[in-house]
């Protein structure tokens, strides 16, 4: 092979971020009829969701986000690419998607780069492997998403360098991230071939203190130092039962 040669990289679930706009004026003007019937029919659907999650076979999260960019944002994890069509298909039939936008999507899949590993091990064996390729996304109190590319820039092209370079840097790249273990939850979804960018990232933290520190010391890592570009930021608040009627709420 070439020293340039593709990394091979783990997949697991895919996933579906779907942001949503919520168009107030045409809200407010329903009646309170309307309005319940929509809330009731959301609920149902979140209900099928969260019991999809209690069977192990995927995981939603429900978000509002603030911002201009969009209100609400449902992140969801399933095992092909059907069952996202399927929940997209199913949430754009209730009253309530007729009540929305979609200003923004994002479609990848849960990824691990197998920059380390140990030859002659299957990594899909390892239970820890496992449940971050398979995660249960934790519904903490806030998320934070961005897509993102390495550059393809002259003297700064990252699929240019050798395996062993791209290993070193990742290997110190990731040593900051485990300074953040407790603290922010990291899923990182492979979208090449898949949506506009290379990468989509979403972090989870109970202190939305943590996506500015974390990102920021990442900046000073050769790795997003010089080969990182970075989309729009969006960043919200979890929404339960409770929470999601009182923001919808007129």
């Amino acid at each position: 092979m070439s020293a340039n040669e593709a990394l091979l990289t783990l997949e697991g679930w895919y996933t579906y971020h779907n942001f949503r706009t919520i168009n107030w004026e045409k809200w407010r003007a329903a009646s309170e009829q309307e309005r319940k019937a929509a809330l009731d029919e959301l609920h149902s659907l979140i209900r099928t969701w969260e019991a999809n999650e209690e069977q192990k076979e995927g995981s939603t999260a429900v978000y509002s986000i603030l911002g201009h960019k969009a209100d609400l944002v449902f992140m969801f994890l399933r095992p092909t690419l059907q069952e996202l069509d399927a929940i997209k298909t199913a949430f754009n039939k209730t009253r309530f998607a007729a009540f929305t936008e979609a200003p923004y999507s994002y479609v990848s899949v849960v990824e691990l780069s197998n920059y380390v590993n140990n030859p002659g091990e299957d990594p899909k064996a390892n239970p820890h492997v496992r449940d971050r390729l398979y995660p249960i996304l934790p519904k903490w109190e806030h998320i934070c998403f961005y897509p993102m590319n390495k550059k393809r820039d002259l003297q700064d092209n990252w699929y240019m360098l050798t395996m062993q370079e791209r290993q070193e840097m990742m290997r110190s790249h990731g040593l900051i991230g485990r300074k953040y273990a407790g603290k922010v939850k990291q899923i990182i979804g492979g979208s090449v071939g898949f949506d506009d960018w290379e990468w989509g990232v979403t972090l989870f933290a109970n202190d939305p203190l943590e996506f500015k520190h974390i990102v920021y010391e990442m900046r000073f890592d050769e790795v997003s130092a010089r080969f990182g570009e970075f989309g729009n930021f969006l960043v919200g608040n979890v929404l339960n039962s409770e929470s999601l009627e009182s923001l919808l709420e007129v």
